[in-house]
Order: C-alpha cells, then sequence, then structure tokens
C-alpha cells in the first residue's frame, strides 16, 4: 500500500517563471505551484523558491513571465532550468525565447505564457507568494501538450 502525502496525488502543471531585472538581468526557472487566484483569470499567485535567482530578480522589478510547459520540452528545460543557477549560468544560451513589451522574456516553444505584474507578497516557509495581476495572455503552441508532475514522474525526470 501506498504511503505518499495527500498532496503528492495532485498533478501539478510545470511552468517556468521567466523575469527581468531593471538593469536587465533575466533569468528563468522551473515552477509547478501556480494558480489562478481570481475570477476570470484576473490574478495569479506564484510560489517561488526564497534560495532561486529568479526571486531576486521578481523583487527588483515586480514583473514576471508564468510560461506554460509542453510535454516536448521536458528533457530540455528540467535539467537547465531546474538544476541550475542563473547565478552561475546564462541560462538562455540556445533556449528559443524572445522578450515582450517590457523585455521581459518569454518561452517560444512553450504553450503559451501569461504575462504578470505582481502586486504583493507573503511569507510561505521556504516559498514566497506573488500574487500578480495577469496584464495578457498569449497562446503560442495550442496543440502541444501540457507538461504535469506526473509525466516527469513517468519519465524519470523528478523524485517523489
Amino acid at each position: 500500500m501506498s504511503r505518499k502525502t495527500v498532496l503528492k496525488y495532485k498533478n501539478y502543471d510545470v511552468h517556468s517563471i521567466t523575469s527581468v531585472s531593471p538593469s536587465g538581468k533575466v533569468n528563468a526557472n522551473i515552477a509547478t505551484w501556480v494558480m489562478q487566484s481570481a475570477m476570470q483569470g484576473k490574478y495569479l499567485t506564484v510560489a517561488l523558491y526564497k534560495t532561486d535567482y529568479t526571486i531576486q530578480l521578481v523583487r527588483e522589478s515586480m514583473i514576471l513571465n508564468v510560461n506554460l510547459l509542453a510535454q516536448d520540452q521536458a528533457k530540455k528545460l528540467i535539467p537547465k532550468l531546474g538544476r541550475k543557477s542563473g547565478l552561475t549560468s546564462n541560462k538562455f544560451v540556445n533556449l528559443p525565447f524572445e522578450v515582450d513589451e517590457r523585455g521581459c522574456p518569454f518561452l517560444t516553444e512553450a504553450i503559451g505564457y501569461i504575462q504578470c505584474k505582481c502586486v504583493g507578497s507573503i511569507d510561505s516557509g521556504d516559498h514566497e507568494l506573488f500574487v500578480c495581476e495577469v496584464i495578457k495572455q498569449v497562446t503560442l503552441n495550442p496543440d502541444k501538450e501540457v507538461l504535469t508532475n506526473n509525466y516527469l514522474r513517468e519519465n524519470g525526470l523528478v523524485r517523489g
């Protein structure tokens, strides 16, 4: 009989949070804890790990893009964006991306991205929750399959 906790049964979508600092530094990470937090998609709440470089850029600029990742991106992006630090490597080398009108990167091979402006944050233990106003949503690759935690587990790309 399985002894996993109830939350391990949840099948979260996998995202990359991309951000830019006012000085033009960019970074991207992997995030699964992103949720709509208001009716009609007007706000999202994004949980960022406190030791991640991306959170520093988000705190400085208060802008980010939430990129909904596709299954075909998993093998390339999980090691690159989820297991390396943007402090010691440029994660955008050989990564297809463009920048929006704010200079914030988005991943062109993602299913799409949500352009956000952070309006507040709250401490959440080892993460910080950012409440974000949705500025716009852009669908880039509607025919791709959404990358989920279950897909990552089933393909040995994450533990647990």
